[in-house]
């Protein structure tokens, strides 16, 4: 397998964390997650980043933190739901990196989110709503990954699995 970095984009409550966290133990490489640099960098969590500076400045943060991962090799990168808001992080990300898609149904999306804290993005009346509305700004530049790994009903061993065989299967292909 390639010494590229293993980058999974997609929505929150995609399982983007869980699966990377399952694919950097299998496979024995280093995991990092995007909003964790950001928050260790900034000493806030991404919700009072947000709430105190803005998703400007949040966007800025993220754009550093993928500079700085997308320089290393042999990652499984973790990113946040907007990072492909920006279209200069996709091109860092895709530089050294396989950039894996984890999609999700809107209602699957709310139902593995609705009791989350620190979703910022959904701190409105109407969550659903806003899910749908970003899914549909989003999904267009989620589409920009080499490989979609639908989450929707499998458990994380097996959207794990799946990715390491995407990984194997197009590492052989000429």
């Amino acid at each position: 397998m390639s010494r590229k970095n293993i980058v999974l984009i997609g929505f929150m409550g995609s399982g983007k964390s869980m699966v990377a966290k399952r694919l950097a133990k299998i496979l024995k490489r280093d995991m990092v997650s995007l909003d964790g640099l950001v928050e260790a960098k900034e000493g806030r969590s991404v919700k009072q980043i947000f709430e105190e500076s803005g998703e400007a400045y949040f966007r800025n943060r993220e754009k550093e933190a993928v500079r700085e991962a997308a320089g290393k090799e042999f990652l499984v990168i973790d990113c946040g739901g907007g990072v492909v808001l920006d279209p200069q992080n996709i091109v860092k990300l895709k530089a050294n990196g396989i950039l894996i898609y984890l999609s999700a149904t809107p209602e699957t999306i709310r139902e593995r989110v609705k009791n989350k804290k620190g979703r910022p993005l959904l701190n409105v009346k109407d969550p659903q709503k806003r899910i749908d509305e970003l899914l549909k700004e989003r999904t267009p530049l989620y589409a920009q990954a080499d490989y979609t790994v639908v989450t929707d009903k499998k458990t994380v061993k097996q959207v794990g699995e799946e990715i390491i065989h995407l990984l194997t299967v197009g590492a052989s292909l000429p």
